[in-house]
C-alpha cells in the first residue's frame, strides 16, 4: 500500500490551519489538514480553540448573558414589562454549545467542498525524507512537499495554582461553568478575563479581577482604557491593579486567593471559582521538532521570518504559534499569505491594520497606534474625538456609552489609529481598518457620505472633530 503524498499538509484545524488549507486547495494543490480536536462524542471538532472554546463560545454566553441583563435593567426604558426573569444556564450552555457544533460541521463542509483531506488525529513530524516530510496524521503516515504549522496555543498556567477545570479555570471551564458562582475571582485584566468576567456578572456573580500590572488595560489608548474603567466599576465589575499573587488554595467549598495590593498590604479573597487568564503559550505539545530539526525559540514559538517560513525548506508556521498577537483573524491572514507564497503570489499580511476588540459591554475596538505610543514615538499629531451620546441611533438603542476617537499625521492627515468604545464598535472598526490599508487621511473619513441615522456616523464626526469642525456635539 503506498503512503498518501499531499502538496500541502497542515498541521492543526484552527482558524490559521483550516483557512490555509482550503486557500491552497483554491489555488490547485493536493491539501491536507490534520486536526486531533474532539467533540464530546468523539467525533472531530475542527476550529481549533476558536471554535471550541474561545471566540465563538465566548461570544454566544455574552449575547446570552446581554440579553439577560437588558431584561432585567433596560426594558422597562423601552415600556416593556418583564418581571421575574430567570436564567436557565443548562440550556445556555446548550444553545452556546450547538453554536459549537455549527461552526464545526461547517469547517468540515468547506473541507469537503474544497476537496481538502482531513485528518482526525495528532499531527506530527516523523522524519524528513528525500526532499519530503513524513508526517504522522492520527494512525496514518502521510508524506508532503509543504507543510504549514498552525497548531495555536494554550492557556497559561498560574505558577502553583494548575488549572482543575471546576475550580481553578482556563477559558474551558469559565465556558462551562455549571451554575452562577456567588463569588467569581478573575486573574488578569485582559480580553479574556473581561469577557468572561463580563458574562458571570450580568448573570448575577460579584466579580473581582486581580491585575498584576499597575495599569487598566495597558495596550489600550489611554483615554478608552479610562473610560473602560469607570463604566466596568459603574456596572459592578470590581478591579484591583498592582496586586501580587502569593498563594492559590482550593477546597471543597471554592478558592481563597492570597495576594498584596497597590499599597504592599497582604489581601485575601475567597470565591466560589477563579478563572486565570494571563496570557497564553504556543503550542507545540506532540509536534516532535525535533525529528527534523524545527527550530522554538526560548518562549516554545516556532521561529519564522516576516513570510512565516521557518529553519526548515517547504516548512511555514502560523498564528499563535508564532510572533505577533495571537488573534484568530491575524492567523487566517498568514494562513492565506502563505499558501498563496507556496504557489509563488506575493501574500501580505499588515501588522500595523490588524484590528483589536474586545467584546465586553461597551465593546472596546481600535486599530493602529494610541495615543501614547505616537507620544513615545515622537510622532506629531491631531485628535479628534465623538462622544455616542450625541448620536441619534445610540439614543434610539438606549445605549449612549463611550466614543470613537481618530489620531492623524499632524501635517499629512494620514489616519495612525481609530479607537472605539462603545455599542457595535467590533463592526464600527472595520471602515478604519480599510481607510487605514488605503493610507486615508480623516478628511477622507470626514468627506465620505454616511448613512442617517447609523453609529457610523459618530466615525464620520469624530474625523471631523480632528479640524475641530464636528456638526452635531
Amino acid at each position: 500500500m503506498s503512503t498518501k503524498q499531499f502538496d500541502v499538509v497542515v498541521i492543526g484545524g484552527g482558524p490559521g490551519g483550516y483557512i490555509a488549507a482550503i486557500r491552497a486547495a483554491q489555488l490547485g494543490f493536493n491539501a491536507a489538514c490534520i486536526d486531533e480536536w474532539k467533540n464530546d462524542k468523539g467525533g472531530p471538532a475542527p476550529g481549533g480553540t476558536c471554535t471550541n472554546v474561545g471566540c465563538i463560545p465566548s461570544k454566544a454566553l455574552l449575547q446570552s448573558s446581554e440579553h439577560f441583563e437588558h431584561a432585567n435593567h433596560h426594558f422597562a426604558d423601552h415600556g416593556i414589562a418583564a418581571d421575574n426573569v430567570r436564567i436557565d444556564i443548562a440550556k445556555m450552555i446548550g444553545r452556546k454549545d450547538t453554536v459549537v457544533k455549527q461552526n464545526n460541521d461547517g469547517i468540515l463542509y468547506l473541507f469537503k467542498k474544497n476537496k481538502v483531506t482531513f485528518f482526525h488525529g495528532r499531527g506530527s513530524f516523523v522524519a524528513a525524507k528525500d526532499g519530503l516530510y513524513e508526517v504522522k496524521a492520527g494512525e496514518e503516515v502521510i508524506l508532503a512537499k509543504h507543510v504549514i504549522l498552525a497548531t495555536g496555543s494554550n492557556a497559561r498556567q498560574l505558577p502553583g495554582a494548575p488549572f482543575d477545570e471546576e475550580n481553578i479555570l482556563s477559558n474551558d471551564g469559565a465556558l462551562r461553568i455549571p451554575a452562577v458562582p456567588k463569588k467569581l475571582g478573575v486573574i488578569g485584566s485582559g480580553v479574556i478575563g473581561l469577557e468572561m468576567g463580563s458574562v458571570w456578572r450580568r448573570l448575577g456573580a460579584e466579580v473581582t479581577v486581580l491585575e498584576g500590572l499597575p495599569t487598566f488595560l495597558g495596550a489600550v489608548d489611554e483615554s478608552v482604557a479610562k473610560e473602560a474603567a469607570k463604566l466596568f466599576k459603574k456596572q459592578g465589575l470590581k478591579i484591583e491593579l498592582g496586586v501580587k499573587i502569593t498563594e492559590v488554595k482550593t477546597a471543597k467549598d471554592g478558592v481563597t486567593v492570597a495576594y498584596t495590593d497597590a499599597k504592599g498590604a497582604e489581601q485575601s479573597l475567597a470565591v466560589d471559582k477563579l478563572i486565570v487568564s494571563i496570557g497564553r503559550v504556543p503550542n507545540t505539545i506532540g509536534l516532535n521538532p525535533e525529528a527534523v530539526g524545527l527550530k522554538l525559540d526560548e518562549r516554545g514559538a516556532i521561529v519564522v521570518d516576516d513570510e512565516c517560513k521557518t529553519n526548515l525548506p517547504n516548512v511555514w508556521a502560523v498564528g499563535d504559534v508564532v510572533r505577533g498577537p495571537m488573534l484568530a483573524h491575524k492567523a487566517e491572514e498568514e494562513g492565506v499569505a502563505v499558501a498563496e507564497r507556496i504557489a509563488g503570489q506575493h501574500g501580505h499580511v499588515n501588522f500595523n491594520t490588524i484590528p483589536w476588540v474586545i467584546y465586553t459591554s461597551p465593546e472596546i475596538a481600535w486599530v493602529g497606534r494610541t495615543e501614547q505610543q505616537l507620544k513615545a514615538d515622537g510622532v506629531a499629531y491631531k485628535a479628534g474625538q465623538f462622544p455616542f451620546l450625541a448620536n441619534g441611533r445610540a439614543r434610539a438603542l438606549g445605549d449612549t456609552q463611550g466614543f470613537v476617537k481618530f489620531l492623524a499625521d499632524a501635517k499629512t492627515d494620514e489616519i495612525l489609529g481609530v479607537h472605539i468604545i462603545g455599542p457595535f464598535a467590533s463592526e464600527l472598526i472595520s471602515e478604519a481598518v480599510v481607510a487605514m490599508e488605503f493610507k486615508a487621511s480623516a478628511e477622507d473619513i470626514a468627506r465620505i457620505c454616511h448613512a442617517h441615522p447609523s453609529l457610523s456616523e459618530a466615525t464620520k464626526e469624530a474625523a471631523l472633530a480632528i479640524d475641530k469642525r464636528t456638526l452635531n456635539f
